[in-house]
């Protein structure tokens, strides 16, 4: 898979007066959601006088999103939001009641002034219904022009609009991906199958702790792809060692402040390669210090293996352009996901799940990305 893109934190202000102010507003942070990012915070919901013409009071809310999609990808996404949602734009500059207004007012510390584009919102600092509900997601939220925290632009503001807090929450969609109540989880596939894009961001989205395997560290891969025959077994055995220390300082130190553990391989990885690598009598003495190096690492309480065919497989290792894995053929690949298969046959386990993301980008496309969580989550 690409690499991931660079994350943006970005902090939208919402409102509504017309229609069910509070079914629009949720619907909206619903589709950001959906398609634009993993939203972090919502403010309080405040009930606000129009401003700049004669209209309905709005409901108004702030929220904090994360997404690795440019700002101009995420602009062009809220207007068709907007428009999904009833808002019919026109070229008056004049201010209109509207069933959503959806506004960007920062993304991280980016100034950004283009044609269809400026942030920070150049009338943010006037408007004490975008302000407050800031300072309820980020009180050390620091404009980039002025330098000014979001408590003094409050202060210092000159709009004497009268906020009222409501007592009605709006609803985070990302209550329903949770994986906290999974402690450890493995994501395994074969190579190329995205398995490291995949733990990154679910781990980036969850708070969770991450642990990724350390291949580039390993100074005998390149040479086994190289010949394969005279580098098997010092490859392996080398492999076999780091990932039964990593994964036992990794996992036995726990982080409080993470919710979940999730890694990019299992220690079994080590045993399946070594299968089809090693020739029989080398395997077995490996199989050997195998066994007794793998009751002391923890074990998985879910463990998801993502399948890919062979022909996205090759791609997928072509695009991510590592010279050394270039040779790789078909026909490994294929006794590698063979390898894992019977694997995962034999354990019996109802906490191993197979996912088929053949036909899926879950790292360019959001809407594969949740499809791909709601299996592993089994919602």
């Amino acid at each position: 898979m690409d690499p991931l893109q660079p994350h943006y934190n970005v902090y939208f202000s919402l409102g509504s007066n017309m229609g069910n102010r509070f079914e629009n507003l949720q619907n909206a942070i619903n589709l950001l959601f959906e398609e634009v990012g993993s939203i972090l915070k919502i403010s309080a919901l405040y009930e606000t006088p129009a401003v700049g013409f004669q209209g309905d009071p709005f409901l108004n809310c702030a929220v904090w999103l994360q997404t690795d999609l440019k700002p101009s990808k995420t602009l062009k996404i809220i207007l068709e939001i907007e428009k999904k949602l009833g808002r019919k734009r026109n070229n008056s500059k004049n201010y209109t009641s509207r069933p959503i207004d959806i506004d960007i007012i920062f993304i991280d510390n980016l100034i950004i002034a283009s044609e269809k584009l400026t942030v920070p919102h150049p009338e943010m600092e006037k408007r004490k219904f975008v302000l407050q509900p800031l300072l309820d997601l980020n009180s050390e939220l620091i404009h980039p022009l002025s330098k000014k925290n979001i408590l003094e632009l409050l202060a210092e503001t000159n709009d004497q609009s009268v906020l009222h807090k409501q007592s009605k929450w709006l609803s985070n969609p990302m209550k329903d991906y949770t994986i906290s109540q999974f402690n450890y989880i493995a994501i395994e596939g074969n190579i190329g199958a995205g398995k490291t894009s995949l733990v990154t961001k679910i781990a980036n989205d969850f708070n969770a702790k991450l642990i990724l395997e350390r291949f580039k560290d390993n100074p005998f891969l390149p040479k086994f792809y190289e010949d394969a025959a005279r580098y098997a077994f010092p490859l392996e055995m080398s492999f076999l060692a780091d990932r039964y220390q990593q994964l036992v300082d990794d996992i036995t130190q726990f982080d409080l402040f993470k919710e979940s553990v999730i890694a990019d391989y299992d220690v079994n990885k080590s045993l399946i390669f070594a299968g089809i690598t090693l020739p029989e009598e080398e395997f077995a003495l490996y199989k050997k210090l195998f066994q007794v190096m793998h009751k002391e690492v923890p074990k998985p309480d879910l463990y998801i293996y993502l399948y890919q065919n062979t022909d996205r497989l090759l791609e997928n290792i072509k695009k991510r352009g590592r010279k050394y894995e270039q040779s790789i053929q078909a026909s490994y690949l294929q006794k590698l996901n063979t390898g894992y298969l019977e694997f995962i046959k034999n354990q019996h386990s109802e906490n191993m799940k197979i996912i088929d993301v053949s036909e899926m980008d879950f790292i360019k496309n959001r809407a594969d990305y949740l499809r791909v969580l709601k299996e592993i989550l089994g919602s």
